[in-house]
């Protein structure tokens, strides 16, 4: 066995027993923070006014804060209610049920949920799918946008730019809970976790490479290009690049982590699922960049903040 430098620290799961099954668990915490700190951000990006100055915003944000905190009660509901049937609809059924059936990752899908209905929305057993997710955001958004009359495109943008956030804090969380593991290798950095298999061997920490570049590096670059290159003032813009991004991080993620879903040979359905990503990506970048803008020319505005 090789032996490994940075050894895992293996936190407890849950960070605080109360009673019976009732704890608080890091992996929920990690969705509250990242969901708290995700519209402190958007409200911080609808305060700073130079982002708004000329088309087509004109000087008046697409939201107030009091709208964005009514909808990130949308977008939390749309994140669990998402990420679980989309975990049980793309992994449980769709994955499980052909490509992967019989596989042990998949510990009796789907004919489990039919023996024992309670498993579609048993989260606490594990299964959060990020695409899931991704899709009850997107119902969210566009239900709130109608309720009060936003403008949709420009909502979304907001919300992309915020959304690498809950990645970051999401990953750190699979970390703790020693799942989503990576394969077998030799790097200085590599960790044993403990409930991997085959057991005692050390591992890429794939959940980390994912917190950095869908969270971090996703982040730091969809703040670049609102802040400094003003895409948002381009409606759709934001989303087409965070698919895009995300798209690819994800991909390159796949070729380190041990996944349970493989396809084919080494492609992944977290591989696949990055196509129709690029394909709604370059759908939205048409859109955002042939679409007029209300008055005026969209135009890079003073980089001066003003809160």
């Amino acid at each position: 066995m090789i032996e490994t430098v940075i050894p895992y620290p293996n936190i407890d799961p849950v960070l605080i027993h109360i009673w019976g099954p009732i704890s608080i668990r890091w992996y929920a915490l990690s969705y509250i923070t990242g969901l708290l700190l995700g519209w402190a951000y958007v409200v911080r990006l609808l305060r700073t006014k130079y982002l708004w100055a000329g088309a087509p915003f004109n000087g008046k944000p697409p939201a107030t804060a009091d709208d964005i905190g009514d909808l990130f009660v949308w977008v939390t509901l749309g994140v669990i209610i998402g990420g679980r049937l989309g975990y049980v609809l793309l992994y449980g059924l769709l994955y499980c049920g052909f490509a992967g059936h019989g596989a042990p990752a998949c510990g009796g899908l789907p004919e489990a949920y039919f023996s024992d209905p309670i498993k579609i929305v048993a989260a606490w057993e594990g299964g959060m799918s990020f695409h899931g997710g991704l899709i009850g955001v997107v119902i969210a958004v566009v239900m709130f946008c109608r309720s009060r009359k936003l403008r949709l495109m420009a909502i979304a943008d907001l919300i992309a730019a915020a959304t690498p956030i809950g990645l970051f804090f999401g990953r750190i969380a699979n970390f703790i809970n020693g799942e989503l593991w990576g394969k077998i290798t030799d790097v200085p950095w590599a960790m044993v976790f403990p409930n991997a298999f085959p057991p005692g061997v050390p591992r890429h920490p794939s959940q980390l490479y994912e917190a950095g570049m869908e969270g971090v590096l996703l982040f730091l670059s969809l703040y670049f290009l609102v802040v400094r290159g003003q895409i948002h003032r381009r409606p759709g813009a934001v989303i087409a690049w965070f698919l895009a991004l995300y798209g690819v991080f994800r991909f390159v993620a796949e070729f380190f982590r041990d996944s349970e879903s493989k396809i084919y040979g080494w492609f992944s359905m977290g591989q696949a699922l990055s196509l129709p990503m690029w394909i709604a990506a370059a759908l939205l970048f048409w859109y955002a960049y042939h679409q007029r803008t209300q008055t005026g020319t969209v135009g890079r505005q003073p980089n001066k903040v003003t809160t």
